[in-house]
């Protein structure tokens, strides 16, 4: 399934064909639409639009190009149409300086205040366009945010620790700071045909190194055709292609594209269904083994109390798998390039249930992975690895930090304790392990280029930056 976040069903361009149009999409795999509006008129538009096609929804707002008819009457009209069921966001809004002589500046940034406060109250995300106008685009939002801490803080899943994105930078055109930036603030960006361009550049650059969970995906349609029907008129059917080649910048597959994406679109706008819980989960092509969402740990950069979704796939399961379980739901292990026991919690914690599967896929000529804390030792208070050799082809360990007074920090526990642990079996894995990699998470606080040589020259390890998402 696919989501086309951003595309002007109300252009006049889809008028003859609109029908058609909407067809060919969902052909294509393209199961939700989101229309922005661009003033009023375009805005009520396109609730008309949505109210006739069950997968399309709408978006209401002034365009920075029509900023000037944001008048007081006009901006009420605007937030009374919000109210529409069918309405998931206010956009798009923004700011536009690419012609010096279009809407003033200052009366682009008073719209875009005035309908950013309109978001606020209604709960809903904002559509952010911006061209040529990043700085105090974010300035703006900036403030809002200082001024309502507060702004959009409802949680997707009750009790979880994470809140649900304030609006989208759709047709992004900054670089990965930028990017990073914007992340930072609670905003996702999306990216259209552009992404396919042979001179995409910094599309590309964004596209490479921002984690699937942080985007979206649109066409921008009738406009930014991809490759190769780029200079044509575009529709919400070329989605796939704009996935494609994200994917292969991310080196994913195009399904794990479409599941990340389409689950952001969930987060952002309502639209859609989470996924069930899984037990196992592919990720291009390995397998990986849902076992627990038990842990020691706590790390500041991991999910698992909030969401914990990867790359779309839901892993909040009730209760631990059966062994038997899993093996069912593994089939055949020489179907992927490894097995990985991973999920969202320390699968040594099952080390028991970890074993019987290993041995099951092992005897059926399977490659298996763990991705441990390397507490595993601590937990059953004995040495566990020797009992892997053989089960195990495979260890990659979160060194997270080389100060144990960081990673205690980093991890939420005893740092002197579970780092000396964690070295300890790293050691004794490189024994008995055929391959052990160590890794840490790419923050600016941490030296990785001193945990680079303690994983290398001193532990006998691969080293690995793992990005921080």
């Amino acid at each position: 399934m696919f989501v086309d976040s951003h595309a002007h069903l109300t252009s006049k361009e889809f008028d003859a064909d609109r029908d058609d149009v909407l067809r060919r999409a969902a052909e294509a795999g393209v199961s939700f639409i989101v229309s922005p509006g661009t003033d009023l008129e375009d805005s009520r538009r396109a609730v008309e639009i949505a109210e006739k096609y069950e997968g399309v929804f709408a978006c209401v707002g002034f365009h920075p190009h029509e900023a000037g008819k944001a008048d007081e009457r006009s901006l009420r009209a605007m937030e009374e149409l919000s109210l529409h069921p069918k309405v998931v966001g206010i956009g798009e809004i923004g700011l536009d300086y690419h012609d010096p002589a279009g809407v003033p500046r200052r009366v682009q940034q008073d719209a875009l205040r005035a309908q950013l406060d309109i978001a606020r109250r209604r709960d809903l995300p904002v559509v952010i366009h911006a061209r040529d106008a990043n700085g105090d685009t974010m300035d703006i939002i900036e403030q809002a945010i200082r001024e309502n801490p507060s702004w959009r803080s409802r949680t997707v899943i009750p009790g979880s620790r994470s809140s649900v994105p304030k609006g989208v930078f759709h047709c992004f055109s900054g670089d990965e700071a930028l990017a990073w930036r914007v992340i930072n603030l609670g905003f996702a960006i999306s990216l259209p045909g552009v992404v396919t361009f042979k001179n995409a550049g910094l599309a590309a650059e964004v596209a490479s190194s921002i984690s699937a969970e942080h985007l979206l995906l649109e066409t921008d349609s009738p406009y930014l055709a991809p490759v190769p029907f780029r200079g044509k008129r575009n529709e919400p059917m070329h989605i796939p292609l704009i996935a494609e080649k994200i994917a292969s910048l991310q080196n994913l597959a195009v399904d794990d594209i479409a599941r990340a994406t389409s689950y952001g679109a969930f987060r952002m706008f309502g639209i859609g269904a989470p996924g069930k819980p899984e037990i196992v989960y592919r990720l291009k092509d390995s397998l990986y083994i849902n076992m627990t969402i038990r842990c020691n740990a706590d790390c500041v950069f991991c999910d698992r109390k909030g969401e914990a979704v990867i790359k779309g796939h839901n892993l909040r399961i009730d209760r631990e798998p059966t062994p038997r379980e899993v093996i069912e739901s593994i089939g055949d292990p020489t179907r992927y390039r490894e097995i990985v026991f991973c999920g969202y919690g320390e699968p040594t914690i099952r080390l028991d249930a970890l074993k019987e599967v290993a041995a099951w896929v092992k005897a059926r000529g399977g490659k298996t992975r763990i991705n441990t804390d390397g507490h595993g030792n601590v937990i059953h208070k004995r040495n566990i690895v020797p009992e892997l050799a053989g089960l195990i082809d495979a260890v990659s360990i979160s060194l997270n930090s080389t100060d144990p007074v960081q990673y205690g920090a980093l991890m939420r526990l005893d740092g002197a304790k579970y780092f000396a642990a964690m070295i300890e079996f790293a050691k004794e894995a490189v024994k008995v392990i055929p391959h052990v990699v160590m890794t840490v998470v790419d923050l600016d606080e941490v030296d990785k280029e001193k945990a680079r040589s303690l994983v290398e020259n001193e532990i006998g390890a691969t080293f690995i930056t793992r990005p921080y998402f």
